[in-house]
This record gives C-alpha cells, sequence and structure tokens, in this order.
C-alpha cells in the first residue's frame, strides 16, 4: 500500500510514530472531560503537522465516525503520516495515560467522592471543559470565515439538534446528502460554464 498523500500545508517535518506517541501522550495528560482543544493546539499551532483548514475538515470526517472524536483524530492523523504504525502509536499515545490516571482516580473517587470538597471541585472541572470547548469553537469557526457558504449547514445542524433536538445520525446523515448534492450541482455548473 503506497504512503499516504501529505498537502504541503503542513509547516514542520513528517512526525515519526514516536513523535505521534509522545504528542499524543501529552493531550491524553492535558485535559479531563475533553482533550479535543489541546489536540488542536498540538497539531496545528504547536507542531504544525496540519492547517486549521485541515483540522477542520479532518475533524469534521471523525465526527461523522463512530467512536470518540480525539480517538478518531489520533488514528487519523497517525494514518496520514505514518500508516498503520502511526494509527497505534497516535491512539495509544493519546489512551495509555489517561487510562491509568483514570484507574488511580476511580478508586479515590470511590473512597472519597462524597466528600463536599471533592464534589466542588469536580463541579469546577466541568466549568473549564466547557469554556475550552467554546474557545475551540470559536477558534475554529473564525478558520470558516473565507467560506461563508458553509455557515448555512452549521446554523441548521445547530438548530436542528440544539433547538428541535433532533437524532444526531439524521441530522449527519441528511446533511452530508445536502451538501454532497449541492457540491455536485456547483460542479455541474462549473463544468456547463
Amino acid at each position: 500500500m503506497p504512503a499516504p498523500q501529505i498537502s504541503d500545508s503542513a509547516t514542520k517535518d513528517i512526525p515519526t510514530p514516536a513523535a505521534l506517541f509522545r504528542g499524543f501522550s501529552r493531550v491524553g495528560l492535558s485535559g479531563f472531560g475533553g482533550v479535543l482543544p489541546w489536540a488542536r493546539r498540538l497539531l496545528v499551532e504547536t507542531e504544525g503537522w496540519l492547517t486549521a483548514e485541515e483540522f477542520n475538515v479532518l475533524l469534521g470526517l471523525c465526527q461523522f465516525l463512530p467512536g470518540p472524536n480525539v480517538v478518531n483524530l489520533a488514528v487519523a492523523v497517525g494514518v496520514r503520516f505514518c500508516g498503520w504504525r502511526g494509527a497505534v502509536a497516535g491512539a495509544l499515545g493519546l489512551m495509555l495515560g489517561p487510562f491509568f490516571v483514570a484507574l488511580v482516580l476511580g478508586v479515590l473517587y470511590g473512597l472519597y467522592g462524597e466528600l463536599p470538597a471533592v464534589q466542588s471541585m469536580l463541579h469546577g472541572i466541568t466549568l473549564v471543559g466547557a469554556g475550552l470547548i467554546i474557545a475551540m469553537g470559536i477558534r475554529m469557526g473564525l478558520n470558516v470565515k473565507n467560506r461563508v457558504i458553509y455557515l448555512p449547514f452549521a446554523a441548521v445542524a445547530f438548530v436542528g439538534i440544539a433547538v428541535l433536538h433532533w437524532p444526531l445520525p439524521a441530522v449527519m446523515l441528511g446533511g452530508a446528502a445536502l451538501t454532497i448534492s449541492l457540491s455536485w450541482w456547483r460542479l455541474s455548473q462549473a463544468a456547463k460554464r
């Protein structure tokens, strides 16, 4: 199987499986309740392995696939740069450290979870996690400014899921069908010119 094509837009060297493992280990150990903002920071800002637009596109694909988005992202980035070895390195790097941390925290929560101080701390961590997700969403939205055509799709998806409580799979399949149809129509119109 030939190596995957890497775009010229990546600003740094192609990562090795060891670099992917180390990078995703840092990501996995950086966040509680959501590491997607940390993954974006690693991939786009710190290492420059992906551009902001490449990250948005890849994350969209990973959200469409079953399973945790950030694990899908680690696998997709690993495959892109190093094939199956990169996929294994990214996924293990992301999950190995947090697995042991969760094991220890689970034992501690079983012993001390009912204490008011522990409950207050957990509520604070929840708010921090929500803030990180909102900040990442804003950053991703700023990268869409040159592609205004996508904003109505995002608005319809938001209203469908958050306001009308439509099932996520139906919104995703409907959105995929609509965007594929629109892309096909735009290409056919461009071919006629």
